[in-house]
C-alpha cells in the first residue's frame, strides 16, 4: 500500500484535514530535540494549525534525533516528506484524523552532525525546543543532578564539544558558534513536565557551558532566554492497531501515526527576545507567570497519574480508564487530588478548579485512549519527586497529613519488591538501586531513596507510609483502600 506523502494528499478521504501549505516554500525557524509522540501531538500540532491559518510559515520545525532509537522516527518522517497522521480519539467513539506537516526536516545527529550544527547556527532558527523527558536534564536541583557527575557530559567536555551526543552539548556548541559568527542567540524552550522547566533547562545549558568555557557560560546567562512552559495532552504510545486503523481509514500507510485525547493545553512565559510565532492565535496562553498553571497540572494530573500507576497495576488493572471505572479506586485517586493536591495550590484568576478536576476524570475515563498504567510507572524515580513529593512536602509543612501520598510511595516500594521476584516490570534507570532499597523494612525505602529521605524524619508521614505498606503486604490494594477510607 502507498505511503503517506505529499503526492497522495489530494486523494485522501473528505474530512481529513491536510496541510494547506504542503507544497509551499516554508522556512525552518525551530529546531526540536526529542521528536516523539507528545511533541507531534502538541507543539508540532499547534504550529500546523498556525501555518494552515496562513501565519508563521517561517516557523517550520527541524526535528533532531540523538538516540539510536530515533533512527526509526527518521525513517518514518523522511520517508513521508515529514508528514504523519494525528488522530483525536473522542470518548463517544468519533475519531478525528488530520495530517500534520509542520516538521519539514529531520536530522539524525549520529550520522549528520555537520548538518545539525549548521541548522542550529542558521539565523532563521530563533527557537530551539526540547521534549527529552523529565530525566533528561543534566542539572536538576530536585534530583540532585550536576553536570560534572554525568558521564555523558564528561565525555563531551573532554572533546571540547567537538562531537556532541546530548541535547545540551549541541545547544552549547551551537550558541558558541553563533557567538563566534556574530549571530544573535536563539531562545531555548523546554516543553517537558519539569517544575520550573525554564530554570532547570537554563541550569543544564549554563553549567555544561561552564565546564567548557566560563566566559561562554556568562554570555549565555546574560544573552539567552529560557521561558518556562506548561504542556498538557495525554498521548499514549503508538500500537500496531493504530497503524491498521489509519490504513483502513485513509487508504495509505503511515509508518508512525499518533493518537491522543481531544484535550490540549499550552501555557508559555512570554519571553522571546529573538521573536516567536503568534501561537496565541491558535489557543496557546502567554503569560508572565507560568508557575500557578504549572502547579495545577503537575500536582493534579501528573500527581494523579503517579497515584494510579503502581496502585492500579497492583490492583490488577492494565489501563487508566479501566482503573478509573472502578468506583472505589477512582475515589482513592479523587481523594488524593481534592484533599491532598488541591489544598497546596494558588489558583490563578479565571481557573475553575472543581471543573478542572471533573475534567481530569473525564479524560482519565476515556476508554478509547487505552493509556497504559505501565507507561505512567516508567521513570518513577524522576516523576514522583517532581509531581508527588512537592504535595507531600507542602502538606507536612502545614502540619497536615498526606495518607494517599504515603500510600503511593508504599505502592512504589511494593512494585520494586515484586520486580526483584520477576513479577513486575520496573522501567526505570535507577531500577537496581530501587530494588535494593525496597529489600528490607518499609522505612528503609524512605531512608535509602535520596529524594524520599527528607520525609523519613516526619513521624506522621512515616506512620502513614508503614501502615500503607503493611496493608498492601497483607491484603493488597482493596485492604489499603479500606484502611484509608
Amino acid at each position: 500500500m502507498q505511503r503517506l506523502t505529499r503526492s497522495v494528499l489530494d486523494s485522501l478521504p473528505a474530512g481529513v484535514a491536510v496541510p494547506s501549505y504542503a507544497d509551499q516554500d516554508v522556512r525552518i525557524g525551530i529546531v526540536h530535540f526529542g521528536v516523539g509522540n507528545f511533541h507531534r501531538a502538541h507543539q508540532a500540532m499547534y504550529l500546523d494549525r498556525l501555518m494552515n491559518a496562513g501565519l508563521a510559515r517561517d516557523w517550520a520545525i527541524c526535528g533532531v534525533g540523538l538516540l539510536e532509537r530515533d533512527a526509526g522516527m527518521r525513517d518514518a518522517l523522511v520517508g513521508q516528506d515529514g508528514l504523519y497522521t494525528l488522530t483525536l480519539r473522542h470518548p463517544d467513539g468519533v475519531d478525528e484524523t488530520s495530517v500534520i506537516g509542520s516538521i519539514r526536516r529531520f536530522l539524525y545527529a549520529p550520522e549528520q552532525p555537520d548538518a545539525v550544527l549548521e541548522q542550529l547556527v542558521s539565523p532563521d532558527v530563533r527557537i530551539v525546543s526540547l521534549t527529552i523527558t523529565e530525566g533528561g536534564y543534566v542539572a536538576d536541583p530536585i534530583n540532585g543532578r550536576n553536570p560534572e557527575d554525568d558521564p555523558l557530559v564528561a565525555a563531551e567536555v573532554a572533546t571540547g564539544l567537538s562531537s556532541p551526543t546530548i541535547a545540551f552539548g549541541w545547544i552549547v556548541a551551537a550558541l558558541r558558534e553563533r557567538r563566534a559568527r556574530g549571530i544573535a542567540p536563539f531562545t531555548v524552550l523546554c516543553c517537558d513536565n519539569v517544575p520550573g522547566n525554564g530554570q532547570v533547562c537554563r541550569l543544564s545549558v549554563v553549567e555544561v557551558a561552564r565546564l567548557v568555557d566560563a566566559q561562554l557560560a556568562e554570555w549565555i546567562t546574560e544573552a539567552v532566554a529560557f521561558p518556562s512552559t506548561m504542556v498538557d495532552r495525554i498521548t499514549p504510545a503508538t500500537v500496531p492497531e493504530d497503524l491498521d486503523r489509519v490504513q483502513e481509514t485513509l487508504g495509505v500507510r503511515d509508518a508512525w501515526p499518533v493518537t491522543c485525547e481531544p484535550f490540549t493545553q499550552w501555557v508559555v512565559e512570554d519571553h522571546f527576545p529573538a521573536g516567536r510565532p503568534p501561537l496565541e492565535q491558535v489557543g496557546v496562553t502567554f503569560t508572565g507567570d507560568v508557575e500557578p498553571y504549572e502547579a495545577i497540572k503537575l500536582r493534579l494530573l501528573n500527581g494523579a497519574h503517579q497515584a494510579m500507576a503502581y496502585l492500579g497495576q497492583l490492583a490488577g488493572f492494565t489501563y487508566v480508564d479501566e482503573a478509573c471505572a472502578d468506583a472505589r479506586f477512582a475515589a482513592l485517586v479523587r481523594a488524593y487530588i481534592e484533599k491532598e493536591g488541591a489544598p497546596t495550590l494558588a489558583v490563578p484568576d479565571g481557573v475553575d478548579l472543581p471543573r478542572y478536576i471533573d475534567q481530569l476524570f473525564e479524560r482519565f475515563g476515556n476508554p478509547r485512549m487505552r493509556d497504559t498504567l505501565a507507561r505512567l510507572s516508567a521513570d518513577t524515580s524522576n516523576r514522583i519527586p517532581k509531581f508527588l513529593l512537592p504535595v507531600v512536602a507542602d502538606r507536612l509543612a502545614t502540619g497536615s497529613s498526606c495518607p494517599v501520598g504515603a500510600a503511593v510511595i508504599a505502592a512504589w516500594r511494593a512494585g520494586c519488591r515484586l520486580a526483584a521476584q520477576g513479577r513486575f516490570t520496573l522501567d526505570d534507570a535507577a531500577a537496581t538501586s530501587l530494588i535494593a532499597a525496597a529489600n528490607g523494612e518499609p522505612r528503609d525505602f524512605l531512608t535509602r531513596v535520596p529524594t524520599l529521605a527528607p520525609f523519613a524524619t516526619n513521624p506522621g508521614f512515616v506512620a502513614d507510609f508503614e501502615r500503607a505498606a503493611d496493608l498492601l503486604e497483607r491484603g493488597g490494594v482493596n485492604a489499603l483502600i479500606d484502611g484509608i477510607e
